[in-house]
């Protein structure tokens, strides 16, 4: 096979990616009607977010829905994108054309355009994603309220057991593991149900770190404390996690989901439009005088700290 040069990998992205008249420059310019920009960016590094089983088209898809999922949480509609791509020298043209094509699949799902990027050659594969929205506000960490409502889309649990399976071999019930490594090869981020509701939230963040960093980052910031009065996992999750079940709700990461708060009264206008939109949300607390987060049960009140992924931890 002959190698492939910088700009033969450049001409795979433009042709998946719909660039049909594009002329090179050194920035990409574009309008958009409204007068704030929302940006956000990720990077997908090979060695520690491809997990075992996951294809390069569903890891191309996962550093689009990284910065998707923020844009959700803060109820803004991604519109544009830059992605960068690093490639080992030995990358296969077959091996290019999947990434292009997974980048293609999200970005049509999502409704967004690709305005150019950046390719360069490494020793691993690294996918570096930043995105472009419009808004008039985005809904804030620091907004909850006392007497508010906790809810988390959800639900958790599922991709920690997932990548428990796939990295380390845990063992569980056919059904079980199947549901497990869909969740973490198909992440599906909440972006309607953002959109829809993000006038009605007081405070909300994306969960993509694990649950329990969310909760501390939003109590810090609000400078209130939350009470968690319910655990947001489901029965088949409990089965798998043994004694583990707080590590997998709580600390596991990558969910793509997020938390977000309410005044009581929009309660049940946010039950109406979950059901609507078919999206899965849990009240999980309520939000109080105070700091820090804790688990009630039985009246009894245990501090949940922050465990959840640390680069460099």
């Amino acid at each position: 096979m002959n190698k492939l040069d910088e700009s033969e990998i450049i001409k795979i992205f433009q042709r998946k990616l719909g660039c049909k008249n594009f002329v090179s420059e050194d920035v990409e310019s574009f309008k958009l009607a409204k007068p704030n920009i929302i940006a956000k960016t990720d990077t997908l590094v090979e060695s520690t977010d491809i997990p075992p089983k996951m294809k390069l088209d569903e890891a191309a898809r996962k550093s689009v829905v990284a910065c998707v999922s923020d844009f959700a949480a803060k109820g803004v509609k991604p519109e544009y994108g830059i992605i960068s791509v690093n490639f080992p020298s030995s990358v296969t043209r077959a091996k290019i054309e999947e990434a292009a094509s997974g980048f293609r699949k999200a970005c049509n799902e999502f409704g967004i355009s690709i305005l150019g990027g950046d390719t360069n050659a490494g020793r691993e594969i690294v996918f570096t994603v930043c995105l472009f929205g419009s808004a008039q506000r985005i809904v804030p960490r620091r907004g909850a309220k006392n007497k508010d409502l906790i809810f988390a889309t959800g639900p958790f649990g599922y991709t920690a057991a997932g990548l428990a399976i796939l990295l380390h071999k845990k063992k569980g019930k056919k059904e079980f593991v199947k549901k497990a490594i869909q969740s973490v090869v198909h992440a599906k981020p909440r972006v309607r149900f953002g959109l829809k509701n993000r006038n009605y939230f007081s405070s909300a963040m994306d969960s993509s770190d694990g649950l329990s960093t969310t909760l501390n980052e939003m109590s810090k910031q609000s400078k209130k404390k939350f009470v968690i009065t319910n655990s947001p996992h489901k029965k088949d999750v409990e089965e798998f996690a043994k004694s583990n079940l707080e590590k997998l709700v709580f600390h596991g990461g990558e969910e793509y989901e997020f938390v977000f708060t309410i005044p009581p009264k929009h309660k049940a206008t946010i039950l109406r439009n979950a059901k609507l939109l078919k999206t899965p949300i849990i009240e999980i607390g309520h939000v109080t005088t105070g700091k820090g987060v804790v688990i009630q049960r039985d009246n009894k009140e245990t501090l949940l700290k922050d465990k959840g992924w640390k680069h460099f931890g």
